[in-house]
């Protein structure tokens, strides 16, 4: 399944799942004092966006390493985003137990895993190896719906207050579905690889 910058962009966007995670942000970040958020915010969204450029540019390497083949990797990417999607559309986001001494978030839980998770480190590899000659186009849509979700990271208090819970829930869903689809075209992808193209 080759991608656009377009199709690349909303594929990470989904992965990232901002929306999604915004419970855990607004709890995260409730335990950093008022003037110190936004500048947690940019800092755990660079260090996922640098995370994730890592994995993107080290991955032909990578795979060559562990003498992985692409179609491997694509049907194994396309399963762990078919389970993200079916957690995102049937179980609630949950949110993190408040700490008895709240300390200032580095790295963990932020941007790793939240932002820069398994299957967004996954899903980077594979757009990595399957076209290395659009690099410049996966380093754009990363870099854009990393953005994004870093904007949704910094307005996370008054985007729950504005949506309210059950339109935070709505939109997680639907991103769930979508993000499903893709899935599964994923995994046919890569099976139809391997029968077919050898």
């Amino acid at each position: 399944m080759d991608h656009s910058f377009l199709s690349a962009f909303i594929l990470l966007l989904l992965v990232l799942d901002p929306f999604g995670s915004l419970p855990v942000f607004i709890t995260v970040l409730g335990n950093v004092p008022p003037d110190k958020r936004t500048r947690v915010a940019l800092r755990e969204t660079a260090i996922a966006l640098s995370i994730l450029l890592a994995f993107m540019f080290t991955g032909h390497g990578f795979l060559q390493l562990m003498h992985l083949s692409e179609r491997s990797l694509e049907v194994a990417g396309g399963v762990i985003l078919l389970i993200i999607a079916i957690r995102m559309i049937f179980m609630v986001g949950g949110t993190l137990p408040e700490p008895e001494h709240p300390r200032e978030p580095l790295i963990f839980p932020l941007a790793v895993p939240l932002l820069a998770g398994p299957s967004a480190m996954a899903t980077v590899l594979l757009l990595a190896s399957r076209q290395p000659e659009l690099m410049v186009t996966w380093v754009s849509a990363l870099t854009l719906a990393m953005a994004l979700s870093g904007a949704v990271l910094l307005a996370a208090n008054r985007l729950r207050e504005w949506l309210g819970a059950s339109m935070v829930a709505a939109i997680e869903k639907l991103m769930g579905l979508v993000l499903a689809a893709i899935a599964v075209e994923m995994i046919l992808a890569g099976i139809r690889r391997y029968f077919f193209e050898g």
